[in-house]
């Protein structure tokens, strides 16, 4: 936990930055890592348990990192942005999937879905509040979060972890998240993570579609809202603006946060601070409140 601590003081400086109350907060949860939700490939996939210590059910975070869907990139890398959950006391459930050199798409999406069912199954024993659910990540794990949140079980992608519960999100926080994956990998937005992910799949743009966010939207969803710099180079802006219009016309409740720099990832402190302060005023307006003040 120092290290979290450190990364806190010195990059995202959330809400309230004050670093003595940070680490006082962090004396009151109860860390579980490396929890096995599901076995694929051969591989154990896992994940960490945050909980904070509360006698009624709590609004849990399902974070979901970045990098692409590429090996190299896990959980423990990026727990710095679990920090301003944990500022408010939140439980988080921090997630690992395959990567694409363990299986291709669309494994992630799989293990995600799975990783939401665990939770719910889990609910009563790690106190987490099924009702109020946040699923957030960046860049590829931004994607997972969208994907997960909005994957309908007709699109037959939860089957790896067969189950009676119908589990949903209350509200998706997407950093920055690629809605059509079609577009990165064919065509003048082509990115090597991307084509990684899909290597020789047949068909691989009928596959594509099948894990866009773009495809699922429609009508009842849960509220969106996304962050994305209008000049990233990694994951074009115009995923982020075709993703807000579509939900926009669809009538689900989203907002688009605009960030100015050419940067993808870490905006700096003032940026960042700015979009804590977006995600939320737009979750507390969905009724979601901190759990410590």
């Amino acid at each position: 936990m120092t290290r979290l601590v450190f990364l806190f003081s010195v990059t995202l400086a959330a809400q309230t930055p004050v670093l003595d109350s940070t680490i006082a907060r962090m004396e009151r949860y109860r860390i579980t890592p490396d929890i096995t939700y599901q076995t694929a490939s051969g591989v154990d996939l896992k994940l960490d348990v945050y909980r904070y210590e509360t006698s009624a059910p709590n609004p849990t975070v399902l974070y979901i990192h970045g990098g692409g869907w590429q090996q190299g990139s896990t959980k423990a890398s990026y727990t710095h942005w679990l920090l301003p959950y944990i500022q408010i006391g939140w439980n988080i459930v921090n997630v690992d999937y395959r990567p694409s050199s363990v299986a291709l798409a669309p494994a992630a999406v799989e293990d995600c879905l799975c990783a939401l069912r665990w939770l719910y199954r889990n609910a009563k024993q790690y106190n987490f509040d099924t009702s109020r659910i946040v699923v957030t990540g960046h860049s590829a794990g931004g994607h997972l979060s969208l994907t997960t949140g909005m994957t309908p079980a007709s699109a037959g992608l939860d089957r790896q972890c067969p189950g009676t519960e119908d589990p949903k999100v209350a509200a998706i926080v997407n950093w920055f998240g690629i809605t059509d994956v079609g577009d990165i990998i064919g065509g003048p937005n082509t990115k090597t993570y991307a084509v990684k992910w899909f290597a020789a799949l047949p068909d691989r743009q009928a596959a594509a579609k099948r894990v866009s966010p773009l495809t699922y939207v429609r009508a009842g969803l849960p509220p969106v809202i996304t962050i994305h710099d209008d000049a990233d180079p990694t994951v074009p802006y115009t995923h982020a603006t075709r993703l807000h219009e579509a939900l926009a016309a669809a009538k689900v409740s989203n907002q688009l946060v605009t960030v100015g720099g050419g940067k993808h990832g870490y905006f700096g402190v003032e940026p960042t601070q700015r979009a804590y302060r977006e995600i939320f005023s737009f979750l507390g307006e969905l009724g979601f409140k901190p759990a410590v003040q």
